[in-house]
């Protein structure tokens, strides 16, 4: 079995985890870093019937990866919060994406997930309002050069990253989904028309909507790594969203 055969399996059927040696587990714990999946297996590996035949060492790695991640949920829900608070006043929607998205949700993804940067959308007249409101709250500007402002200005789907002052944490406001650059240009006010209240004044993408974004991230990044990770994104939410008859004709609809 090459490496990706082990991941694999073991995020199928958690349970083949019983019969890996010591090999299997190397290289499985290095392909699950590498592809930022080793969470997500240790959420269902922990959660599965085999979990306490596991080797004691294989079960403190996957302890380990878990406790990290919960301390990156803690520090994602805070930047969450005071994003909200931040544009509470500004009268737009704003719409979490991507990992953001599913841990307030509490959607599948999120299960063993590490939440990178805060990404949101809002409608592209707003995005104004948005940047003035989160300066004030201590966003600062992380691209300096005043040809990457021009550029993400000019031909981006988003504002130049901001980072907090003092946190460090990074927000990336998008007005759409892709570059404006791209072949495809998906309808903007269709994915906003989209979005379900999720609490706190914030609101995600609609179903069909969320996979056709998870699916972009999977094919438009520039590099691919990572992409496992996109892979199993787009499994589990459809694993959620498909109980709903009505969601393959409202992905195909979305779609086109």
């Amino acid at each position: 079995m090459t490496a990706a055969d082990i991941l694999y399996r073991a995020l199928r059927d958690p349970v083949v985890l019983k019969s890996y040696d010591a090999d299997a587990w190397n290289a499985l714990i290095r392909i699950g870093r590498s592809e930022r999946l080793l969470g997500m297996l240790a959420a269902r590996a922990i959660g599965s019937d085999c979990w306490t035949t596991l080797p004691a060492a294989a079960r403190r790695v996957l302890n380990d990866e878990l406790e990290h991640i919960r301390h990156d949920h803690v520090r994602a829900r805070w930047e969450i919060n005071r994003m909200a608070h931040a544009l509470d006043a500004i009268g737009a929607p704003v719409i979490l994406l991507k990992g953001s998205a599913y841990l307030h949700a509490d959607l599948p993804p999120s299960h063993g997930r590490h939440i990178g940067d805060l990404d949101i959308l809002v409608p592209r007249a707003a995005i104004g309002d948005v940047e003035t409101a989160l300066k004030a709250h201590g966003w600062i500007q992380a691209k300096t050069d005043s040809y990457d402002d021009q550029y993400y200005r000019q031909w981006m789907h988003e504002l130049p990253p901001m980072a907090h002052e003092e946190r460090g944490g990074v927000i990336d406001v998008h007005h759409t989904i892709l570059p404006l650059t791209a072949r495809l240009t998906p309808d903007a006010d269709a994915l906003i028309q989209s979005a379900v209240p999720a609490g706190d004044g914030l609101a995600i993408l609609g179903p069909a909507e969320m996979v056709l974004h998870s699916a972009t991230h999977l094919a438009y990044d520039g590099e691919f790594e990572g992409g496992a990770r996109n892979a199993w994104d787009i499994h589990l939410l459809i694993g959620q969203f498909s109980t709903d008859p009505a969601f393959w004709d409202a992905l195909k609809a979305a779609a086109a």
